[in-house]
């Protein structure tokens, strides 16, 4: 294997036309070190493909379809062989035509069949433009001889033994002669059946992989130059972030950030693999390194704002000096695959804030079926349209002065829950949606400004 060994992510902004492909093809021609290349579909494409699985007529299904052809013929026509490159994604595009002439129900597994055809596509055109760009071999893997995973469609879960065994058999032996182009987000499972790891899962399957090689760096090529202190659109002010740890960027994915997928940073951290994040459209601005120890630490290192909250409050006297009820709400939770953010309880009451429907957008997660197996043994109260705003950095449960001045600045807000002490990384509430930019403003301003 060679000495220093590469990962690189390019987003679905970096794969957006031929002119976007190439400037991420000078990027790896920049750098021998670059040895596998995972990629995301183009810009906009797997939105075209959900709606495509989604409960829409054949017609629309067929408009989709011509739509997706169209896009990526069109990239197709700036490559030196347009001909060949169109014969060789014609053979997705069939798959996707076949689909679309049945009327059929759309069932999970076959959902996964269709969202994975937007990588297959950007993956295979890329491929030819690195070849077209650097003059030497260029190897296209499919991802799913290597992202091995189980059968749950949908949200997938990785199988970490089986992903580096595929990865020494399929991946490892070729990194000495040529670079290896393969796709992020989908896997198959022990059947060889397609899988999806979620939307955002390129950046979690770059991970993967470079946990399975053992690499030295992930990069992740973006349309942003570098992590900030928080959204540049909420507060002009935010500033670029040029170090940060594991810990605290784990807390801003988690907490709302939108350059990582929140599950990134977790293999990175199990093999000890530096991160940088950059932009593919201005590769030459300094981005982000997230890495173990960084050489400050300070107290606020960054403001992130989680929307579409989902606040469940549940209420029952069987709680009063009694054991068992937790175990009995979060059986619920766990059984219909609800995952729990934050939780504050009270003697008779439970508070637990849950995110949107990722997979569903605009879908609850608590269900008619939730419900009614709650109001069985608790009264249950809903309140939606919540956003969570964190504090992210450094020693902030062990910290003094923290506290005061930072719920003096929101006197005038009504905070509905308050998580602090569980981590030394984030200090985190929930507030009503239509205060959270100003309070973003106003505690930028404060702790950061």
């Amino acid at each position: 294997m060679p000495d220093l060994i590469k990962v690189a992510k390019f987003g679905g902004t970096s794969m957006a036309d031929a002119a976007a492909m190439r400037r991420c093809a000078a990027i790896v021609h920049s750098d021998s070190d670059k040895k596998i290349l995972v990629v995301s579909a183009t810009s906009g494409t797997t939105n075209l493909l959900t709606e495509f699985a989604s409960d829409v007529s054949s017609i629309r299904r067929v408009e989709i379809a011509k739509q997706i052809a169209d896009k990526h013929y069109a990239i197709c026509e700036d490559l030196r062989d347009a001909e060949g490159a169109k014969a060789e994604i014609e053979k997705i595009l069939q798959e996707l035509n076949v689909i679309a002439g049945r009327n059929q129900i759309m069932s999970a597994m076959l959902r996964d069949e269709i969202l994975a055809m937007g990588e297959r596509l950007s993956s295979v055109i890329f491929a030819r433009i690195l070849t077209e760009e650097i003059q030497s071999p260029v190897r296209w893997l499919d991802a799913r001889t290597l992202i091995k995973t189980d059968s749950q469609y949908g949200n997938a879960e990785p199988d970490i033994p089986e992903i580096e065994e595929a990865a020494k058999k399929h991946l490892i032996p070729k990194l000495n002669e040529q670079v290896v182009i393969t796709q992020g987000f989908i896997g198959s499972d022990k059947n060889g059946i397609t899988t999806t790891i979620g939307r955002g899962g390129s950046d979690y399957s770059a991970a993967l992989i470079a946990e399975a090689i053992d690499a030295d760096v992930l990069e992740v090529w973006t349309d942003v130059t570098a992590i900030y202190t928080t959204d540049p659109k909420i507060v002009p002010e935010a500033k670029p972030i040029t170090e940060i740890s594991f810990d605290e960027a784990a807390e801003l994915s988690v907490f709302g950030a939108k350059i990582l997928h929140p599950a990134t940073m977790v293999p990175a951290m199990r093999k000890n693999i530096r991160v940088y994040v950059g932009s593919s459209i201005d590769p030459e601005k300094p981005g982000t390194w997230i890495v173990r120890d960084t050489k400050e630490h300070p107290l606020t290192r960054a403001i992130s704002l989680r929307r579409n909250q989902t606040l469940l409050t549940v209420h029952s006297l069987d709680m009063l000096h009694r054991y068992g009820f937790l175990a009995r709400l979060f059986e619920v939770l766990s059984r219909h695959k609800i995952s729990v953010d934050l939780v504050t309880t009270s003697e008779v009451s439970v508070a637990l804030t849950l995110d949107y429907n990722i997979n569903t957008p605009g879908k609850s997660r608590l269900t008619e079926e939730v419900l009614n197996e709650l109001k069985e043994f608790c009264s249950v109260d809903i309140q939606e349209d919540l956003s969570l705003i964190a504090l992210v950095g450094n020693n902030l449960d062990a910290t003094a002065g923290l506290s005061g001045p930072l719920f003096s600045l929101l006197e005038d807000v009504n905070i509905r829950l308050i998580c602090h002490g569980a981590s030394s990384h984030n200090l985190c509430f929930l507030i009503d949606s239509h205060q959270d930019e100003d309070v973003m403003r106003t505690l930028h301003k404060k702790f950061i400004s």
